[in-house]
């Protein structure tokens, strides 16, 4: 069982009971007709790529489902986002309505075939049908394939029905096409994704290791983050300013079809408009995207629960997740110590949910950011549906302590189970110890950096270090705290950033200084009163602001179009750098005070040192003063391991260097590997405290 496994099996454990002598069980193995009993129930399988097998067949003139764009077998294909209920047998699937052919029939009944109890079983006679239609709905004649890659070949935005929601794809070499999807979905800056044929043209486009060309090429077949190669033919609009490219490899029979009739390289990226959910019905297509699209290819298989592509990383051998969706979601994390049930509603930005039933939490696939109705009202549909397949009736409903949350306030005002509000970065803390499966009573020191969490004394948190364990944390340290000025909006402009550290580091601010240069006379004049007297401003120690502040000062970016955009691309430019500056924090009895590194920094930008340089020097200084830190707590506290959280930690870079340091502590240092560190990983983390905590009033050592 566990080394001969089909290649879809997961074996969590091997219960064993011996028999007496003379009681064998009969003889053979079959599939038997699904039962509904309480307890415990199945797994909600993941979607998976279309395996070697089918594609062999989809590809041989001689097979019955050549050419087939829905062909599948046991072991690959939708799964997710085709159920309607468990357990996960057809008429609980959106392929209910599907009819099987009696060759169908005689594939799904036979134990020898690779189709044996495959739900979404289909061929040419009896399956979906695929159509491609105009902008204004309209079906168009000819084979559906050729007419969606003609049109993609002629520079048009064309919408492709996937297996959790629609893409919005476009010809990655023709600069028009790409510009106009940026223009139609108001995408400025943020990079798109990529999809290849195959590996080899992915080499082509960024630098593989092996470790990423696995991630890639896996069955999960996430959008995988590698450094472009540079000359690949591709827009420059693709991802402008970034040497990092998104790529990833078909997955669905329709998307090799597509590279089959000649397309070499697509934008492939979410069918949405900016903020927006990824829209998944055929009803909401053109009400949602109408004005986006030339043209859609379509098929009739309902979508049943929407699903985005999963976004990685690879940090040696180590995944680091940064969206976790198809492929992955809603694969369980065991919480064997769970005595009760829960809901847990995520936070603001990067929403995900978690249902804690049966000693596993159900993490939900990313929802988005809960800034409109549409994204609210997707939120609620897949807490209701992970409610429905696991029949959890949540005896506590968990949700962040930030009191403008719209899912904390959703959770006070939609649900009849007690409420229990958990600190933001207590549950960043919390899903790492989730992750690894520590016992709620271990000691752990988390390492909290991100850009914003509401702190128990009311200001912005995110520079933090936190003693914590399953019921409780302590703040045993954190970044010096400044003014944020203008509250959410310094967050779009990191020269107001930048200025408010100058401000109190108590360095002047010359206006030959970058953040200087995009305000007017009498702007900084005006913000530096507002940070004297503090009018407007709140007490933040973000380190995810710091970052973003230096960013504006080496002159790299001052204004923001996407979340965390000026921290990637200081990231990027210290990855390029020969050698780093040599810069260091002060800190004193836990307080990280960024001063003196500020200081070395603008002398550095005077005598016009490398920018590459200072962005690398800073990454190691941040690096070398949690070190620091994590020191000084040693001193006087017993901790049991380190754990690295929030969202900065999506910065590789960041990861390594803090990893290499705090393991001359001869500590564990615990990092996330199966949900994201962002506030993606926010809802496992509150179902692992619901898990655990012994009552429900939040505890805390102030």
């Amino acid at each position: 069982l566990r080394d001969d496994a089909p290649p879809l099996a997961r074996v969590d454990r091997i219960d064993r009971t011996d028999l007496a002598a003379g009681r064998c069980l009969a003889p053979g193995f079959s599939i038997v007709g699904s039962r509904r009993s309480k307890g415990a129930r199945t797994l909600v399988p993941p979607d998976t790529a279309v395996c070697d097998d089918c594609l062999a067949e989809l590809y041989d003139p001689g097979d019955r489902r050549f050419g087939h764009p829905f062909i599948t077998c046991t072991n690959c294909g939708p799964r997710f986002t085709i159920i309607t209920d468990l357990p996960y047998d057809r008429p609980n699937t959106t392929m209910a309505s599907f009819a099987m052919c009696p060759a169908c029939e005689a594939e799904y009944r036979d134990p020898t075939s690779r189709r044996y109890h495959a739900q979404p079983i289909a061929c040419h006679e009896c399956g979906p049908t695929l159509a491609f239609v105009d902008s204004a709905g309209r079906v168009q004649n000819g084979d559906p394939i050729d007419r969606a890659a003609e049109a993609l070949r002629c520079g048009s935005v064309v919408a492709i029905k996937g297996l959790g929601g629609f893409h919005l794809a476009c010809d990655a070499t023709n600069d028009a096409a790409v510009a106009m999807l940026r223009e139609r979905k108001h995408r400025p800056d943020k990079p798109f994704a990529l999809m290849v044929p195959n590996l080899a043209a992915a080499r082509h486009l960024v630098a593989l290791d092996e470790h990423e060309a696995r991630e890639l090429s896996s069955p999960a077949r996430p959008v995988v983050l590698a450094r472009a190669l540079g000359e690949a033919g591709i827009s420059q609009l693709v991802a402008p300013d970034n040497p990092l490219l998104g790529v990833m490899l078909p997955y669905t029979p329709v998307q090799h079809l597509l590279f089959a009739s000649g397309i070499a390289t697509l934008v492939m990226t979410s069918g949405n408009r900016g903020g927006e959910p990824i829209v998944f019905r055929d009803g909401e297509l053109f009400v949602r995207l109408g004005p986006l699209v030339d043209g859609v290819l379509t098929h009739d298989r309902p979508i049943e629960v929407p699903c985005d592509d999963s976004v990685v990383r690879v940090e040696g051998p180590d995944l680091l997740p940064i969206r976790r969706a198809r492929g992955f979601a809603p694969l369980p994390v065991s919480i064997p110590h769970a005595d009760r049930s829960a809901l847990a509603v995520g936070g603001e930005l990067k929403n995900t949910c978690t249902v804690l039933a049966s000693g596993n939490a159900w993490v939900s696939q990313h929802i988005g950011d809960m800034e409109n109705l549409e994204t609210v009202r997707a939120f609620e549909a897949i807490a209701a549906r992970l409610s429905q397949f696991y029949r959890a009736d949540p005896d506590v409903v968990v949700a962040d302590a930030h009191p403008g949350y719209a899912t904390t306030g959703w959770a006070h005002r939609a649900q009849a189970a007690p409420v229990l509000e958990v600190q933001h970065h207590w549950a960043h803390v919390a899903s790492v110890m989730a992750e690894h499966h520590l016992n709620p009573d271990t000691q752990v020191l988390g390492i909290a950096f991100d850009g914003t969490g509401y702190g128990t004394d009311g200001t912005i948190w995110g520079g933090e270090l936190l003693l914590a364990d399953g019921h409780r944390f302590e703040r045993v340290g954190h970044l010096a705290a400044v003014n944020l000025p203008g509250g959410d909006g310094a967050v779009r402009y990191p020269n107001r950033m930048a200025l408010a550290h100058l401000h109190a580091a108590g360095i002047a601010w010359d206006p030959s200084l970058p953040p200087l240069i995009p305000f007017g006379a009498a702007e900084p004049t005006l913000l530096a009163t507002q940070l004297d007297k503090g009018i407007a401003c709140v007490r933040c120690t973000s380190m995810g602001r710091l970052f973003d502040a230096i960013a504006s000062l080496v002159g790299l970016r001052h204004e923001i179009s996407y979340e965390a955009q000026a921290a990637i691309e200081l990231e990027m430019l210290a990855e390029r750098a020969a050698a780093p500056r040599s810069y260091r924090f002060a800190v004193n009895d836990g307080v990280l005070d960024p001063a003196p590194v500020l200081h070395a920094i603008v002398a550095d930008i005077a005598s016009d040192v490398d920018r590459a340089a200072i962005a690398a020097g800073f990454h190691h200084a941040v690096a070398d003063a949690t070190g620091r830190a994590v020191e000084w707590v040693l001193q006087s506290r017993n901790v049991d391991a380190v754990a690295l959280t929030g969202g900065c930690f999506q910065n590789a870079l960041l990861l390594r260097l803090c990893r290499q340091r705090l393991r001359r502590l001869e500590l564990p240092v615990l990092a996330h590997r199966v949900v994201p560190p962002n506030d993606g990983g926010l809802s496992l983390g509150q179902a692992y405290i619901a898990a655990t905590s012994r009552s429900l009033g939040q505890q805390e050592n102030p």
